[in-house]
């Protein structure tokens, strides 16, 4: 007999257990587990030795804790917690059909159990039988009805089961017999959510705040909810109020910043995120987004080091490679390979799922389905230089389907791309997997990406293989994605001459002309005459945003105000509306001895009055290395040239192309002496930019920048060659 037991001999079997539990309790694991097993050994019909036994090697991992409860189970096959411990030791195990049958066994005994019924709702699930573990999830939240953890449990299980318009019903009509409780919009509102309907899913969270405005989780997951729309100003508030019930929580914090961003305040966001970091420590999600914030604060060389930063924290994530890839293009100096490896590190930390790759379907002329992938087809550049060149494709060789979030309701853009649409597809409740199996169902043969890493992007699928063949086009299109499964860039001679090619992972599908087909806006204004006639003096402008206005594009502006004395320079972007933004931002102006008056701040404004602006701007001076895409086509329809700088990655060619395309190669500069000669001149030459003002707006509407038909001629020419193409 064990040492322990010969100590114990004379006491009673009771005063033995305790003592052992003591013992394990205190660290002498193995001396317990002798004692125990020695009661066991010589009390057989008494199974509370076993039990403590199975109950200690579970707490300590070791996995003969599942054959010890069945031992305890043998002797008393109605023992509880025994039943309920070794259904979830068979979950973990993998065997969750097995670990059915204890834990209904354990149902059937402590029906009221508030542990019993989430366990067995877990088996079900891990067994795929989503239909039982909704029912089991049923029982457990009417037994705990305020768990936030067993509401989450529910949706999966509804959404698994395709039970969720049933669920939201059934919660509809139990929130009317019982007015009072937030549970049902909650749990109702999380569906829905979970399900893309957006509104539906706010307005079931909102009453749900309404019915118990002191509780956390319902503003917390309505805050959540709002984050994801383009609603800012509802989820400000949201958020602010989740705050004042829980101030210090650092995600709650971190989707505070992400929505002043939207809001394009990213100083105040910068500052927030600043202090999560000193609360709580370097998180890379926290970092990456106040990289995010730093680079739309025009510092490119912070958000850089941010970025890399964030790698450091957590060097296989994506979030942070990611992060880097989208301020790498905004930094001076940065160089076409430098870009490309960020690219293809990011690439290769994504997750390539189980799914087989999509193969080719026969026939060489078929008509072609054509999926177009990315959160922003609406009023919004993406919108703007895709949909029409998209609408006149031909519709006997190609069927379109969006593969977007919930459209917009009465967007323009939107409403067009619904037109000519054979479906739109609400995506943004699947998850990768889920998408990829999606694009197989519709099935979908040539994937063009609209989205690349930004927001609402969905390039972590795209590495799944949506289709079998994929195409990157507009949307963060900054440089080569470094994708090996992206197959082919859409782009042209001016955006990626031959003499650049080897900086791309993917084969180039050259466009004749421009890379884009610009759609004017019916609501733009009427060009005004040149305003050097009427002002005397010559007006610059630059209407980008300033993560794109680095320190030596600053530097050479000055240069050519300092050149032409009495001219003006007008800046205007969102980031702008933010006072110390600006204060900030002026005072670069300043340090080169420019005299502060000389150079207008200007916040955002509806778009009409946006175009209305450069009614008052005779030059626009781009800057590098990212030039303006949308701006320029925008300025050129409003009769103002631009003179741009490109240079060897994507990002800084957008202008050269358009320029280019519309008759205007003339303002693309060779080198930065270039750029400041064509400023100059032209600045110098009131008459001849009033000349070339009038003409502008015509010469652009006839240009191929602006000719849907002939840009949709040369996509369908360039995606039948990707499809038919070894």
């Amino acid at each position: 007999m064990p040492d322990g037991a010969t100590v114990l001999a004379d006491r009673s079997p009771a005063s033995q257990l305790n003592h052992a539990i003591d013992l394990d309790r205190a660290g002498e694991t193995n001396r317990a587990h002798d004692l125990m097993r020695c009661l066991a050994d010589r009390l057989p019909d008494w199974d509370e030795p076993l039990s403590r036994l199975a109950d200690s090697l579970r707490r300590h991992g070791n996995s003969a804790a599942t054959d010890a409860y069945r031992a305890v189970l043998a002797l008393n096959p109605n023992r509880e917690p025994a039943l309920l411990a070794l259904g979830a030791l068979l979950i973990d195990a993998g065997a969750p059909r097995e670990a059915t049958i204890p834990l209904l066994r354990c149902c059937g005994l402590a029906p009221r159990d508030p542990d019993v019924w989430p366990t067995l709702g877990r088996a079900y699930t891990d067994a795929e039988q989503p239909a039982l573990a909704l029912a089991a999830f049923t029982r457990a939240l009417d037994l705990a009805p305020r768990s936030i953890t067993l509401v989450h449990q529910l949706v999966a299980a509804v959404l698994a089961a395709g039970s969720g318009m049933a669920e939201a019903a059934r919660l509809e009509a139990l929130s009317e017999r019982d007015p009072l409780d937030p549970m049902p919009h909650l749990v109702r509102g999380l569906i829905l959510d979970r399900m893309g309907l957006l509104d539906p899913a706010i307005d079931a969270l909102e009453a749900a705040v309404a019915l118990a405005p002191d509780a956390r989780e319902p503003i917390r997951l309505l805050a959540a909810v709002l984050t994801r729309t383009s609603r800012a100003g509802a989820a400000d508030a949201a958020l602010r109020q989740a705050l004042e019930l829980d101030p210090r929580n650092p995600q709650l914090m971190n989707d505070h910043a992400t929505v002043l961003m939207r809001m394009h305040r990213h100083a105040d966001a910068a500052a927030l995120l600043h202090e999560v970091l000193h609360r709580h420590g370097p998180y890379a999600s926290i970092v990456c987004n106040l990289a995010s914030a730093t680079v739309c604060l025009g510092l490119q060389d912070e958000a850089v080091e941010l970025a890399r930063a964030a790698i450091a924290l957590e060097p296989a994530a994506v979030l942070p490679r990611r992060a880097l890839t989208n301020a790498l293009p905004y930094q001076d100096g940065v160089t076409g390979a430098a870009l490309l490896r960020a690219a293809q590190a990011c690439a290769a930390v994504l997750p390539r799922g189980s799914l087989p790759f999509p193969k080719k379907a026969p026939g060489r002329d078929r008509v072609l389905t054509v999926g177009l992938l990315s959160g922003t087809l609406r009023t919004h550049p993406v919108g703007w230089l895709t949909v029409a060149g998209v609408e006149h494709l031909d519709p006997a060789a190609f069927r379109i389907i969006c593969l977007s979030r919930a459209a917009e309701p009465g967007d323009p853009i939107a409403m067009r791309y619904q037109t000519v649409a054979r479906s739109w597809e609400n995506v943004a409740p699947l998850d990768d997997e889920a998408l990829a199996l999606r694009t197989r169902e519709l099935g979908i043969d040539i994937l063009i990406d609209l989205g690349g890493h930004g927001d609402a992007a969905r390039m972590t699928a795209c590495a799944r293989r949506l289709a079998p063949v994929q195409i990157k086009w507009v949307g963060m299109q900054n440089h080569s994605t470094g994708l090996p499964e992206m197959d082919w860039f859409l782009t042209d001679r001016w955006e990626t001459p031959p003499a650049l090619e080897s900086l791309y992972s993917e084969r180039m599908l050259r466009m004749p002309d421009g890379y884009v087909c610009y759609s004017p806006p019916p609501h733009a204004p009427d060009v005004m005459s040149a305003p050097v006639l009427r002002n005397g003096f010559v007006t610059f402008g630059c209407f980008n945003n300033i993560a794109k206005i680095t320190p030596r594009a600053i530097e050479t502006w000055c240069g050519i105000l300092h050149a032409m004395p009495g001219s003006r320079l007008v800046l205007k972007t969102h980031q702008l509306g933010d006072a110390p933004t600006a204060a900030r931002f002026l005072e670069s102006f300043v340090r080169f001895g420019i005299d502060a008056s000389r150079v207008e701040m200007r916040g955002s404004s509806p778009h009409r009055l946006f175009l209305a602006s450069y009614n008052e701007i005779d030059l626009v001076l781009d800057p590098f290395p990212y030039s303006g895409g949308l701006t320029t086509c925008e300025a050129l329809w409003m009769g103002v040239p631009t003179v741009t700088l490109p240079g060897e990655i994507f990002a800084s060619r957008h202008s050269a192309s358009h320029l280019s395309n519309a008759g205007y190669p003339d303002w693309v500069a060779r080198d930065l002496a270039d750029y400041r000669a064509i400023a100059l001149k032209w600045a110098r030459d009131p008459a001849g930019l009033a000349k070339l003002r009038e003409a502008m707006r015509t010469r652009v509407r006839m240009s191929p920048l602006c000719d849907a038909p002939r840009f949709s001629h040369a996509l369908g020419l360039a995606l039948r060659h990707a499809w038919t193409a070894a």
